[in-house]
Formats: structure tokens, C-alpha cells, sequence
């Protein structure tokens, strides 16, 4: 993997850890009334757990996407895209909650008022949402941040996704 490939997934998973932050703490003070609390678990607004579930929505589901797959001639691409999405990030906040409970004692969610829950972990509701923000996410957002990343410069983006320091290739990271 070229150092522009990661320097441009380096800044989407930024991205996405900063806008699962800005989610969260929607939900939080706008939808549910809670109050403000800093979702992340880094210091600063990021929700790192969205910025590795995009990374791996990405990388795997990018060729799927990009087939024209069909019943009859009913196109199903989207359908199955959406499912997917569903199941991945399902499977990835359920393993991120045995990985909180395992480091701190707890995790940060409680889905037990939701139906069809599993141990408060990951529920329908929630699952279905993160598929229509993937959706979201790999159709709209994905589009806009790649067309923004390819904009840029290797100097900038090696400027912007590092400590502010210009490192030129040389055509191997090591």
C-alpha cells in the first residue's frame, strides 16, 4: 500500500471518528435530552470506534458496491450493500462492547430498552440505523471525501494527515 492511500484513509477515518462524535453527542443532547458528555474515548471530539467501522465498510464492501447485481431486473446492489452494512457493524459494535467491558469493566451503551436486544449490546433499532448512515456514509459522504482527498496536493495531504511535517515519498514506507 502506497503512503498516499494511507495518508487518505488515515484522514477518513478521522473524518468518521469525528462525525460518529458529532452523532453521538446529537443523539445525546438533541434526540434523548441527556445532557452533554464527550462520547470518544480519546481526547478531543472523536468517536474512534465509527472511524475503524467506516475503514472496514470501505475496504469491505467497495466491490460489491460497485456491481450491478440483480433479481430479474430488479437491481438488489443497494439491498445487499444495506444488509451488509447492517451485519458489519452489528458484529462490530457487539465485539467493540466485549473489548470496553474487557479493558474497563463497562461499555458505553445500554440498548436494553430497545427490543429484539442482545444483553444491551446491539439492538434492531440501532443496527438499522447504522445501516441507513452507512448508506449514507459509502453514497454520499465517501464520494465527497475521496473527490476532496484526490483534490489535494501530496505535499498538503501528507501535510494534513501527518504531524504537520512534509515527508516526500520514496516509493516504500519502510
Amino acid at each position: 500500500m502506497n503512503k498516499t492511500i494511507i495518508e487518505k484513509n488515515f484522514l477518513y477515518f478521522m473524518l468518521y471518528s469525528i462525525i460518529g462524535w458529532l452523532y453521538e453527542v446529537f443523539l445525546e443532547v438533541v434526540i434523548y435530552k441527556w445532557g452533554f458528555s464527550n462520547r470518544g474515548v480519546l481526547f478531543g471530539p472523536y468517536c474512534i470506534i465509527y472511524g475503524f467501522g467506516a475503514l472496514i465498510l470501505l475496504f469491505s464492501l467497495k466491490k460489491i458496491q460497485k456491481k450491478d447485481i440483480r433479481i430479474k431486473n430488479f437491481k438488489v446492489t443497494w439491498l445487499l450493500v444495506f444488509i451488509s452494512i447492517i451485519i458489519i457493524t452489528t458484529l462490530i459494535e457487539l465485539a467493540a462492547s466485549y473489548i470496553m467491558e474487557f479493558t474497563s469493566g463497562s461499555w458505553q451503551w445500554d440498548y436494553t430498552r430497545f427490543a429484539f436486544n442482545f444483553q444491551g449490546r446491539i439492538a434492531l433499532n440501532p443496527s438499522v440505523r447504522f445501516g441507513i448512515g452507512g448508506m449514507i456514509f459509502l453514497y454520499v459522504l465517501q464520494p465527497l471525501f475521496e473527490k476532496f482527498t484526490s483534490s489535494l496536493s501530496p505535499k498538503v495531504l501528507s501535510l494534513i494527515s501527518s504531524n504537520g511535517k512534509y515527508v516526500p515519498s520514496k516509493g516504500c514506507l519502510f
